[in-house]
């Protein structure tokens, strides 16, 4: 018997349906990855739920990075609310730049926990390990990563034997590591284990390839295969995804950096410490580069932030320079985990620190990247149509954040 009723959290109401649900974020997914797929015909099911269901656009929260959009989608609710502004940042409390993987950085509770509360059988299982222990924070039901799914334990995830029940753990410098997710949520439906689901997977395939290369092509196929088979249980499924991907190269292929840190302390002395709010363990995805950096200026210079950011403006390839409390108030950031200037280059620029900050020889690829305004719009989408009154709410500012909302009291039942 499948729980429903309602759940409140952070000031929205979600109803829980009389069937199985699965929220997916394909992570790094840009518009134009399932365009291609569909134009190709490798997309069947993607091509039915645009046509049978809601498909459109949704502004992500900024920074475009994982940490920042995962928990937003499953607070339904923006970092300002969340408290995460980044994947790393510079604790102001002890003045160390710290990873944010854990769930003692999160400032709201979770749908997921909510909906495990209220009797779902929720499952949550990420493809990246780092947002195990972050996203799961205060559910019951199971929770385990592909990256790591020979170690589940019954104790540790709510479940024992996944590879008996989905197959042997994938490399997670692979798109087999996204699928795997996948199959892991169809399985445990079929096997009734979970009826609702948050799934989110890699970007290493976007960081690697672009939409129209063969392997984006076949990775994308396999993911419509599993979306088709979750529909095709009754599932009803969501998805959107945390941020896009654009190359971020010069004509000869190498990558294209304002290392923003040399700069500045070329022009006004040491002491600026640049975070990289990109920063996370798998930097063979994109070298610790994205398209978005927090400025902590040093005391001396506090008088002379206008100035600082003048110079920052006059950088070739900067695209916005806020002050703090502009980049709160327009980007929606906790303000005491946000740096003193925020920065956001353009759609084929990274931001770095300093050359011997980036090991750029782990590439595989020319650098593919994000973090910016140019990889803020997202996909969004539902299997099922979308009420009349969603309809109309659709026609607006739709955020990534809403895909909760959208699956669990958009669809027309």
């Amino acid at each position: 018997m499948i729980a429903t009723g309602t759940i409140s959290i952070n000031g929205r109401e979600y109803r829980l349906p009389p069937r199985p649900v699965a929220v997916i974020c394909i992570d790094g997914c840009a518009n134009e990855y399932l365009d291609q797929g569909i134009a190709r015909g490798l997309m069947p099911n993607m091509a039915r739920l645009t046509s049978e269901g809601f498909r459109g656009m949704a502004r992500g929260a900024l920074p475009s990075f994982t940490n920042v959009n995962n928990a937003a989608i499953v607070t339904g609710a923006p970092p300002r609310v969340h408290g995460l502004p980044g994947n790393f940042f510079l604790d102001p409390e002890t003045g160390e730049e710290v990873m944010m993987n854990s769930s003692k950085y999160l400032r709201a509770e979770t749908i997921l926990a909510a909906a495990s509360k209220a009797g779902r059988k929720v499952a949550f299982i990420t493809a990246k390990n780092k947002l195990l222990e972050l996203l799961s924070a205060g559910m019951e039901g199971i929770a385990f990563s592909s990256e790591k799914a020979r170690e589940a334990t019954m104790e540790r995830n709510g479940i024992a034997d996944v590879e008996k029940l989905v197959g042997p753990t994938p490399e997670i410098y692979s798109g087999d590591a996204s699928v795997y997710v996948l199959k892991a949520g169809v399985s445990l439906v079929e096997n009734q284990l979970a009826d609702f689901l948050y799934l989110s997977l890699t970007d290493f395939m976007q960081h690697t390839y672009a939409p129209e290369a063969s392997e984006s092509l076949e990775f994308y196929r396999d993911i419509d295969t599993e979306i088709g088979r979750l529909m095709n249980l009754g599932v009803i499924v969501g998805g959107t995804a945390d941020h896009g991907m654009n190359g971020k190269t010069l004509p000869d292929g190498s990558p294209n950096v304002i290392y923003l840190e040399t700069r500045l302390c070329e022009k006004f002395g040491d002491g600026f410490k640049v975070i990289l709010p990109i920063t996370d363990p798998y930097v063979k995805h994109h070298g610790a580069l994205g398209s978005f950096g927090a400025v902590h200026v040093p005391a001396a210079l506090e008088g002379r932030i206008s100035e600082v950011m003048d110079f920052i403006w006059s950088l070739p390839g900067v695209t916005e320079v806020l002050e703090k409390s502009r980049a709160v108030d327009l980007l929606e950031l906790p303000a005491d985990r946000t740096g003193d200037i925020v920065v956001m280059s353009g759609r084929n620029v990274v931001l770095g620190r300093t050359p011997a900050h980036h090991d750029l020889s782990q590439l595989d690829a020319p650098l593919r990247s994000h973090g910016g305004r140019y990889e803020e719009m997202v996909p969004i989408f539902t299997s099922l149509p979308l009420n009349g009154d969603y309809q109309s709410r659709v026609q607006g500012d739709v955020r990534n954040f809403d895909v909760f909302d959208l699956t669990l009291n958009g669809v027309q039942l």
